[in-house]
């Protein structure tokens, strides 16, 4: 039996996964359960852990994975991935619906249950996204990641500077085109038409914080017109 703070911090970190494919921070945890500290998220995140719903991966900072779900939580369909799904005994479910149109340099795969994405090249300082004029190479990507009908593309992270939002150098991001983000969005940004970088999108008055998801690393304030947003995050694609 879970108490109504831990099926709460659950349901958050499900519905946060199901929507970006990466668990919340323990800051956005604390927010959203406003709790005054994070020594209350922690003691609630080791209780699911010892309840056997969630597993903290190791030598991994904020690698959270859902294991199992509450019957409620069942109901609605969300089923955790990978072989604890497995062994758990989970049965995942297949909504048939429209599939997304085929975006723009995809290749469609047989049978279609995924795409290939071309990945544009590595996202790192100094490289603005204009600038990269060939396709390294293409990855599959399961259909369901790419989320409404706008272009997409992938790119390789290089660096740690959002390893507390899940994502570690080397991973493959997959980003949606569109130039507007709403506050909390991890986006790629282009600053000053030069620099490419992957962070946290807020915007405060006529300025935009650029924030990292690693504390070695400062939030960018910067003037509106100098960022100019490339895409949006919706998908993390990691080989071991």
């Amino acid at each position: 039996m879970l108490t109504r703070k831990q099926l709460e911090l659950l349901d958050f970190i499900r519905n946060r996964m199901a929507a970006e494919g990466v668990p919340p921070s323990f800051d956005e945890m604390k927010e959203a359960l406003d709790l005054k500290s994070k020594s209350g998220i922690h003691r609630l995140i080791t209780a699911l852990e010892e309840r056997g719903f969630i597993r903290r991966l190791a030598h991994r900072a904020r690698a959270i994975e859902i294991v199992k779900l509450p019957e409620a939580m069942e109901r609605a369909g969300f089923v955790p991935g990978g072989a604890a799904a497995a062994a758990s005994g989970f049965t995942p479910r297949v909504i048939e619906g429209d599939r997304p149109a085929q975006p723009r340099g995809a290749r469609p795969v047989e049978p279609v249950h995924a795409l290939e994405l071309p990945v544009m090249g590595r996202i790192a300082a100094g490289v603005p996204i204009e600038a990269i004029q060939e396709v390294s190479h293409h990855i599959a990507v399961p259909g369901a990641m790419l989320s409404g009908r706008g272009q997409h593309y992938a790119l390789e992270v290089r660096g740690d500077s959002m390893i507390e939002a899940g994502i570690n150098d080397g991973d493959i991001v997959v980003i949606r085109e569109q130039t507007t983000a709403e506050n909390g969005d991890i986006v790629v940004a282009l600053v000053e038409d030069q620099e490419a970088t992957l962070k946290r999108f807020r915007r405060r008055d006529s300025m935009i914080l650029l924030e990292a998801a690693n504390p070695a690393y400062e939030t960018r304030v910067l003037p509106s017109h100098k960022v100019k947003v490339q895409g949006r995050l919706v998908g993390l694609i990691r080989s071991y």
